[in-house]
């Protein structure tokens, strides 16, 4: 089975990284992928994958049996989603779409899984089992296209024993790959906070409460939160990355507003965090003469990938690739949807090397230069569908 699906992950490669090509250059942000799930649904057509389209809006589920479908059932899962940012790279496949770009590869996840997808139809007479595959939208943007295809019914009828998702890593080189046990990424809600108060002019504070002032404090403040109150040994972060008061140089503004993110590697203390950052923000403002309104939009749980699911996938990839091509990768404090997944079911997220120092291929995810060595197209599929057959 290892050496069929090598053959034919190597076979398809040039035809993939024109489909990849293709998606990048017609990008679609959260909820929009609209053509992307046309294109999509067509070439599942064109492999005779059965599917349901519609799910969650853009969202397709697809289903491939093997033999003795009801033995197991192994779901991969990928998102179509792009980001609101103008490409600055000079490529033939450069984003058509003005300010979209396929900038944290998800046109590479959702190559891979589809090119498992027609890897695993074309064997499905020589696998046990089901395989159900997921192209999810929304995953960069609240509440997260996961959480809406679980909604939507996408982990039932049947229910993955185990799920299988993965992410783009430019630090790390293309024909490698990355896994980490046990909790992986941070959960991340949103922090907004608004500062009331009697405003006036500068020259005259004593009349006026300094929104400002009570803003700075709170800032300051609440960097308390976390190193007085969570164990030092799970980590956790809490950035507040905007401020915005006032506009001129004589005025004490009546409003404040103040926005960040706040990031947990424990779900019972994310939610203690969520108490503690509103009684000491609501206590210093009061103590200072303002009025104060915080919320914290709750956003992805923490992501747990599950040591016996993860071991094994691990155990299978450095089957298929070679031990030195698998590696350990860091805990990260970045979220991810697939989180929400990693709640109900038995959870792998792995990361696929993208990057290529020697042809400079670096830049960062999210960022306007981000691209990929295409290369790891080939890896990303073969790897994905050799784990779904061998589960």
């Amino acid at each position: 089975m290892k050496n069929r699906i090598k053959e034919l992950a190597h076979q398809y490669a040039p035809e993939f990284v024109a489909i990849r090509r293709h998606i990048h250059s017609h990008p679609e942000l959260s909820f929009e992928e609209h053509e992307t799930s046309k294109f999509l649904q067509q070439k599942l057509d064109e492999f005779g994958v059965s599917y349901t389209a519609g799910v969650a809006g853009t969202g397709i589920v697809a289903i491939i049996e093997g033999k003795n479908p009801s033995s197991k059932t192994i779901a991969l899962r990928a998102d179509m989603d792009a980001l609101p940012i103008t490409e600055a790279n000079d490529v033939p496949y450069k984003s058509l779409n003005k300010g979209v770009m396929h900038a944290c590869g998800h046109d590479v996840h959702t190559t891979c899984v589809l090119g498992a997808t027609r890897i695993l139809q074309q064997l499905k007479d020589e696998f046990e089992g089901t395989i159900k595959v997921l192209f999810q939208p929304g995953e960069e943007k609240h509440p997260g296209g996961a959480s809406l295809m679980i909604q939507a019914g996408a982990l039932e009828n049947p229910r993955p024993d185990a799920i299988l998702g993965m992410h783009v890593q430019p630090t790390m080189e293309a024909g490698k790959l990355g896994f980490r046990a046990g909790q992986y990424m941070a959960s991340a809600d949103e922090i907004y906070i608004t500062i009331k108060g009697k405003g006036g002019h500068a020259a005259l504070p004593h009349l006026t409460v300094d929104t400002i002032l009570v803003a700075s404090h709170l800032v300051v403040s609440l960097q308390q939160v976390i190193s007085r109150n969570n164990n030092p040994f799970s980590p956790s972060v809490l950035s507040i990355c905007a401020f915005n008061g006032g506009y001129t140089t004589n005025v004490i503004p009546s409003e404040v507003k103040l926005m960040g993110t706040f990031r947990a590697m424990d779900e019972t203390w994310r939610f203690k965090a969520h108490e503690i950052i509103k009684k000491q923000a609501t206590e210093l403002a009061h103590a200072m003469g303002a009025e104060i309104e915080v919320e914290i939009l709750v956003g992805y749980p923490c992501l747990y990938n599950n040591e016996t699911v993860t071991g094994k996938a691990r155990s299978i990839a450095e089957e298929y690739l070679g031990l030195p091509n698998v590696e350990d990768t860091e805990v990260r404090m970045g979220a991810e949807d697939f989180a929400f997944y990693s709640q109900i079911v038995p959870a792998c997220f792995f990361r696929l090397g993208t990057g290529n120092i020697a042809r400079g291929i670096t830049s960062g995810v999210h960022t306007p230069t981000f691209d990929v060595d295409e290369n790891a197209i080939e890896v990303g599929i073969g790897t994905m569908a050799y784990l779904a057959t061998q589960f």
